[in-house]
């Protein structure tokens, strides 16, 4: 077994979690902070009685990942170690592995869930355990899942609930929480303080020893000119202006320049608009018009080719759909300009600057056959274009440059199962592939010691994700690639977010040199009045949950506005699966292919995806409970709810306005389904 053997800083940030105090480690990416957490958990281990330890993760792939590498190695041969993710069997008996482990490693939401699991193999409580490391702990806000956990923390704090577990945050980026201001960069670092109710600690006395340790990669802007012809975008914008005026005058007045974010946020608000007004071709050209945005963004990142076949891959799926004269239009125009547009696209003269900028990048950076790259793009649809690029650029084949994407989990069609984002990153740490062309997946915590260079391209984040991005790139010599149009948005956010890391750093320091009396001050009062926000804010969440009676809801097709329900036909699964019991909704959608996750569950599994039987709108998937009856689990996005006073959307289904009851499977299964035969073997307690 290894030994844990720390740095001179590493061992003076640890000294206040040994004392046993709540302590957030404040070091660079690539300082490690991890094996830092493994040294105190040692120590706890050993010297506090009937210890037990939780490490929570934010990402599927650091649950491995920190098992593998730092904490089985060095503590595996002295203490019961358990990693437990989603994909795992044992998080459906979270409460019993925590009684015969001594140290879990999970992600945050799977301890959330089992702190809200009534069953007694499931339930732990936070008194179950004497330490909770938290990494990347800068997300302990707002509603994020850290923030719920740590919520309940420090409100049994201030109820003098005693034998809460010792708190240990680990971060490299804590932000400035927005503010461009030190007052407000202090703020936010006191906020930080609060909601893991813990001081933070970084190295005074070794900052020479840290540099040597953790060289900063050279950072540098590869300017790309401004794109001077673009036919095959101002062809688009054509298009797009040819729908606005199909539209209503007044739709057209404040819509921002075509092809930017803004633009994207005018037609989402346009076509919401469409929707409570039941005006469907208002709403159907506002979904038309984003999908050109989302055409002209990927013309103005990667190939026109890309753009192009976006478009073509929308269309295609609105064939069998036309069902008035609005989607006749928006069809008919798309098919009368389609050949021009394909004439366009496949001029090489026109192409996009900023790829040959990246080639150039590229090509300099992997000239070391052991060279190793991530290439960090804004969306999954982006990456996806970006490593066809790659894999067809016969100029970086023969660099060998070996790519593929990496992006986050989930059941969508551009998403990666876990299992796909595990044997990717294998792949990569192993040598099999050589550049990952990632999202925010991969800005953090993810070890690859080797990895020397890493692009950012055509991207505008916070400066947590520039920190976190640059931390990436650790091997001596690395580089750290900008690759931004001359006097463009990415060019100027990449420099405010340089101050805004320094101005972080401000703030750590002055919270730092605080009196711990006027400190410990502060911290109580931020931590009464969140609390006192999150019980107004549970009050007003329960009112407008209160607003309308199920009854009074009725649930339309959000593209074709067609009745198909009411809100009293909606029960939901496990305080998650929100399914329609009511027979008769089955003649209101048609079903397609099955639906094949990487993981089972302990009491359903997925059928087939479900569509609007009138205009093939997708609505989600039907899911088999306990392998006996099929039910329509709905994504709630994909409808509009008219109520009393008026239609509603939502993205999220606690954004609903009526309360919905918990499926009963006891009850509800014989009442909506009387012929069903069931043969349960139900153990009821009747007394």
């Amino acid at each position: 077994m290894e030994e844990i053997s720390l740095r001179l800083y590493q061992k003076e940030v640890v000294q206040r979690a040994l004392q046993g105090e709540n302590s957030i480690i404040w070091l660079p990416t690539g300082g490690g902070k991890t094996r830092a957490a493994v040294y105190v958990a040692k120590k706890h281990l050993e010297t506090r009685r009937n210890a037990k330890v939780a490490v929570l993760v934010n990402k599927v792939h650091l649950v491995d990942q920190h098992y593998q590498k730092e904490f089985q190695p060095r503590l595996g041969h002295i203490v019961k170690i358990m990693p437990i993710s989603g994909d795992s069997r044992e998080k459906d008996f979270f409460g019993r592995v925590v009684k015969e482990s001594d140290l879990v490693i999970c992600t945050a939401q799977i301890l959330e869930n089992a702190l809200i699991n009534t069953e007694e193999d499931k339930h732990v409580e936070l008194k179950d355990f004497t330490l909770l490391i938290i990494d990347e702990c800068h997300h302990t806000h707002k509603d994020a899942v850290y923030n719920k956990i740590m919520a309940r923390y420090v409100k049994s704090k201030l109820e003098g609930v005693r034998n809460l577990p010792q708190i240990l945050g680990l971060t490299a980026s804590p932000g400035t929480g927005g503010s461009r201001t030190l007052e407000g960069a202090v703020n936010h670092v006191l906020q930080i303080c609060a909601n893991l109710d813990s001081v933070i600690v970084s190295t005074e006395e070794y900052v020479p020893v840290l540099k040597d340790a953790v060289p900063r990669p050279i950072k540098k802007y590869d300017i790309v000119e401004t794109r001077v012809f673009d036919p095959f975008g101002d062809h688009l914008k054509m298009m797009m202006k040819i729908i606005h005026g199909f539209m209503p005058l007044e739709a057209q007045i404040n819509l921002r320049e075509m092809g930017t974010q803004e633009y994207e946020a005018d037609v989402v608000e346009l076509e919401k608009k469409g929707v409570q007004r039941e005006d469907r071709s208002l709403a159907q050209c506002a979904l038309h018009l984003r999908k050109y945005n989302d055409a002209l963004l990927i013309n103005d990142t990667v190939r026109m080719v890309d753009a192009l076949r976006l478009l073509e891959e929308f269309y295609s799926s609105k064939m069998e759909n036309t069902m008035d004269a609005t989607n006749l239009f928006l069809l008919g125009l798309f098919e009368e300009n389609h050949v021009e547009l394909k004439l366009l696209a496949s001029n090489a003269q026109n192409e996009n600057p900023k790829l040959d900028q990246l080639q150039s990048t590229l090509l300099e950076q992997f000239q070391d056959e052991n060279s190793r790259g991530i290439l960090f793009s804004k969306t999954r649809e982006g990456t996806r274009c970006l490593c066809d690029w790659v894999c067809a650029n016969r100029k970086l084949k023969r660099a060998e440059i070996r790519a593929a994407i990496l992006t986050g989990a989930g059941n969508g069609a551009n998403h990666m199962t876990q299992r796909g984002q595990k044997e990717t990153i294998q792949k990569f740490r192993d040598g099999t592939l050589n550049l990952l062309i990632s999202t925010s997946v991969a800005e953090e915590g993810l070890d690859i010691p080797e990895c020397n260079v890493v692009v950012r391209y055509g991207l505008l984040t916070n400066e947590i994700a520039q920190q976190q991005a640059s931390g990436r790139a650790r091997a001596q010599n690395s580089v750290y690639s900008v690759v931004a149009q001359v006097g463009g948005r990415e060019m100027r956010r990449e420099k405010t977010n340089e101050y805004l890391e320094e101005l972080t750093g401000r703030a750590i320091a002055q919270v730092q040199k605080m009196d711990r009396r006027e400190f410990c001050k502060k911290v109580c009062e931020l931590q009464r009045a969140a609390v006192m926000d999150r019980i107004l804010a549970s009050r007003q969440k329960e009112e407008k949950r209160k607003r309308y009676n199920p009854s009074q809801v009725q649930f339309t097709c959000r593209s074709c506005f067609i009745a198909v329900g009411h809100g009293d036909d909606i029960k939901v699964v496990n305080n998650n699966h929100h399914v329609n019991i009511n027979q008769d909704f089955k003649n209101y959608y048609k079903v397609g292919g099955q639906v094949h996750l990487d993981r089972t569950f302990e009491d359903w599994e997925p059928g087939r995806v479900i569509s609007c039987a009138s205009c093939g709108r997708e609505w989600g998937m039907e899911i088999k409970l306990r392998k006996v009856v099929m039910l329509p689990c709905l994504k709630i996005k994909n409808f509009s709810m008219k109520t009393p006073e008026g239609n509603r959307v939502a993205k999220q289904w606690k954004e609903v306005e009526f309360p919905v009851e918990e499926f009963d499977f006891i009850k509800d299964i014989p009442n909506q389904f009387p012929d069903l035969d069931l043969d349960l073997d139900l153990d009821l307690d009747l007394d």
